[in-house]
């Protein structure tokens, strides 16, 4: 049987093995919004590409997700509800500016036992990697997570990574953790962040930024250059 893939069903099917775990109402979000009847389109794509074999779904949530077929997830596995915990995030981020260079499940130190953040991006022209803590943890094992990424920026196998500037600088990204609960977690060396949401970084930044500016035009000394602190 043969069958022409359009290039918005390529992209549906690179965006479902990209985040593991989408579901409907984010592909309708992304994809299917600009038309007259948005869901109705989506469904019937969507049933199309299951019906060829190209994506899986499960219908154990409501509206349906819909996996990679090489996604090796049980369709009632806890790990789809990771997954779009992560896309959540990626989805704040879209409503400010798209991130680049999205990596999901980032494995930088290429090694077991080194960080394995949820997500890396660039986000308006910074790197990030970020946590996402849907359950509660101890202070303690969340500074030895913090530990992991103070080994890794002691390594310096960050700086050779794929996305680092060609003319500057490496830069090692700020540590986002996406978590309702504050955390007595501290490092001298990498900046963390902690948030409940996307929404309250960018919050925090625009306060952050407004204050700087006021401050820089009641400064007439040129010593020393501002540094926005969003933590």
């Amino acid at each position: 049987m043969s069958f022409r893939l359009s290039q918005r069903d390529k992209d549906i099917i690179a965006f479902i093995n990209q985040f593991r775990a989408v579901d409907r109402d984010s592909l309708v979000d992304i994809f299917f919004k600009q038309l007259r009847s948005p869901v109705n389109a989506c469904n019937s794509v969507m049933v199309r590409l299951y019906r060829l074999g190209l994506i899986e779904r499960t219908q154990q949530y409501s509206p349906t997700v819909y996996l990679p077929v090489d996604a090796n997830i049980k369709k009632n596995s806890q790990k789809i509800l990771h997954f779009l915990s992560i896309l959540d995030v990626y989805k704040q981020m879209c409503t400010y500016s798209t991130p680049k260079q999205v990596i999901v499940e980032d494995k930088p130190a290429r090694r077991k036992g080194g960080i394995e953040p949820d997500l890396f991006c660039i986000f308006k022209g910074s790197p990030f990697w970020i946590e996402i803590q849907r359950n509660q943890y101890s202070e303690q094992k969340m500074q030895e997570k913090i530990n992991l990424y103070e080994d890794f920026f002691f390594s310096d196998e960050w700086k050779s990574l794929h996305w680092q500037p060609e003319d500057r600088s490496p830069i090692f990204p700020s540590v986002i953790l996406i978590t309702p609960v504050r955390y007595a977690v501290s490092s001298d060396h990498i900046r963390i962040i902690q948030v409940a949401n996307i929404h309250e970084l960018m919050e925090k930044y625009k306060g952050a930024s407004k204050q700087t500016k006021e401050v820089s035009s009641r400064t007439t000394s040129s010593s020393g250059k501002i540094k926005i602190n969003l933590t």
